[in-house]
């Protein structure tokens, strides 16, 4: 699934080439992407003006000149501009310059249309690029469950996902099982800076193109040759040397290095 760098990269290849572009016509063919009319959506659509295309965790959001559409990619949405239709188009989208069209293989993802910002949007978390030390530890102490899964809660913070949460984990050198609320304020410490820093080399690179990710233009990101633990089960820690584990917490794989992340 697309994360926080992923996302972050389809909005900067996206927004410069359509901001200011008006929506001629748009159309739809899943059930599953959309699950309002069709025809309605494709109403609310016509003629708009989109004024901002920006992130909000995993979600991209297109802000029109009446309303807004919400677009989350699931596990294989593509935002491609100028391609051809394939058999996994699911929404295009005519621009009065060019054309942008919504693939998806599996159909996990959602396009929506609302007034406002849609609700699913306006419950997540804070953007933890923006989240100072102090409310990301006051935060932790609410909870006193296992840490990787609370950093994958979108409503703790909003656009990690598994691979960032492993990485930055690792980074901080600190066990995916221990307890949120028990962490040092220096542990702690080490964490936030570790997911910062992670995302912002992850956005630089353009994101880890595991399977489907590619940005607008359709290019692939390359952070996946830097990661650490993520996906390296069985090979050697770059900083140890001892063999990366793969575990399951909260139905979830999990990569750490038993060594450097001891509980």
């Amino acid at each position: 699934m697309p994360e926080l760098p992923e996302v972050e990269t389809i909005v900067r290849s996206l927004a410069p080439r359509i901001e200011g572009r008006s929506i001629l016509d748009a159309g739809f063919s899943s059930r599953f992407v959309v699950r309002d009319d069709f025809e309605t959506l494709s109403a609310h659509l016509r003629g708009r003006e989109i004024r901002t295309v920006e992130r909000r965790g995993k979600f991209i959001l297109v802000q029109l000149d009446r309303g807004a559409l919400s677009i989350h990619l699931g596990m294989t949405g593509k935002l491609l501009l100028g391609a051809t239709p394939g058999p996994y188009t699911r929404a295009w989208f005519h621009l009065d310059d060019g054309i942008l069209l919504y693939d998806d293989v599996r159909q996990f993802g959602r396009i929506e249309w609302s007034a406002g910002i849609p609700s699913r949007v306006a419950a997540l978390g804070p953007e933890p690029l923006e989240t100072p030390f102090d409310l990301f530890f006051e935060r932790l102490k609410r909870h006193s469950g296992i840490v990787k899964p609370l950093l994958l809660n979108q409503k703790f913070l909003r656009g990690l996902g598994n691979i960032y949460v492993d990485e930055s984990l690792f980074l901080a050198r600190i066990h995916p099982r221990a307890l949120a609320s028990r962490l040092s304020a220096e542990r702690a410490s080490r964490l936030h800076q570790a997911i910062r820093d992670v995302l912002q080399l992850a956005i630089a690179h353009k994101g880890s193109s595991i399977s489907d990710y590619v940005d607008a233009e359709g290019r692939k990101g390359n952070f996946q040759v830097l990661h650490k633990v993520y996906g390296r089960e069985g090979q050697p820690c770059l900083n140890c040397g001892t063999a990366i584990r793969r575990i399951v917490i909260a139905q979830r794989g999990t990569h750490y290095c038993p060594y450097c992340q001891r509980a």
